[in-house]
């Protein structure tokens, strides 16, 4: 494509912007006021989960020394989640899956990677911080079942990831496929393990990796557990596990 042909298209695309902004203005995900996707204000109300208080297995708020939420027996190492289920949070998460939002991708890559920055500085079960960059070798997600994929025209994670992965430095693996299964949104917590059992899969050997395993959201850990023993099955040495938000 010629340099002229190169301006036209992104001439077309600034138009294209341009009249989307006039008859869909961006509106704030936590105050609805328009203008950007999340406000100063709302960006400063943001529930941020601090490390040094989660639980070092599940990410829970203030699970550190006792966790209601898991029995401490995750498969993966330790789990980093950057922001309480809640408000803008959680409207961040099912904008950009749901409503298509994909302006959101870098915003939450952005938003994991401030809590994996925070968690490195606190240990996880094993005695190693709980993130650190040098010892990591991928990062891989949790995908979308195919029925999310064919609703949806993309998965969500895998788009978070490649922010991820760009923002950090380390390769994308996308090595994890999902088979059939309810949505899990609408089960229960022993429902979610069941659904799951045996679901996902890893379709390459990562035989000795370290890897960082992306969801976006951890409800109770099922999807996120399950994924975690795909890539053990495969090899992997450990994951650590980290995602935009918590519920708990």
């Amino acid at each position: 494509m010629s340099f002229w042909a190169d301006g036209v298209v992104r001439r077309a695309r600034d138009l294209s912007d341009g009249a989307q902004e006039l008859f869909w203005p961006t509106r704030c995900l936590g105050c609805d006021l328009p203008g950007e996707l999340l406000c100063e204000d709302c960006r400063a109300t943001l529930p941020w989960i601090a490390q040094r208080w989660a639980c070092p297995v599940c990410g829970a708020p203030y699970g550190w020394i006792t966790c209601t939420e898991c029995d401490r027996a995750w498969e993966t190492r330790c789990c980093v989640a950057a922001l309480t289920f809640q408000g803008a949070a959680a409207r961040m998460a099912t904008a950009l899956k749901d409503a298509h939002e994909l302006r959101l991708a870098p915003v939450i890559a952005s938003a994991i990677e401030v809590a994996l920055d925070e968690a490195s500085s606190w240990d996880a079960t094993d005695g190693l911080p709980r993130f650190s960059v040098g010892r990591m070798d991928a990062i891989s997600f949790v995908p979308a079942t195919p029925e999310a994929y064919r609703r949806r025209g993309f998965d969500h994670m895998e788009l978070v990831s490649r922010e991820l992965s760009r923002a950090t430095g380390l390769p994308l693996a996308d090595v994890l496929v999902r088979a059939r299964g309810r949505d899990q949104r609408v089960l229960g917590r022993q429902e979610r393990a069941s659904n799951l059992e045996g679901s996902i899969c890893a379709v390459e050997d990562v035989s000795g990796m370290r890897i960082l395993l992306a969801d976006d959201v951890v409800t109770t850990g099922a999807t996120m557990r399950e994924a975690a023993r795909a890539l053990l099955d495969r090899g992997a040495e450990s994951v650590t596990a980290c995602a935009l938000a918590r519920v708990w």
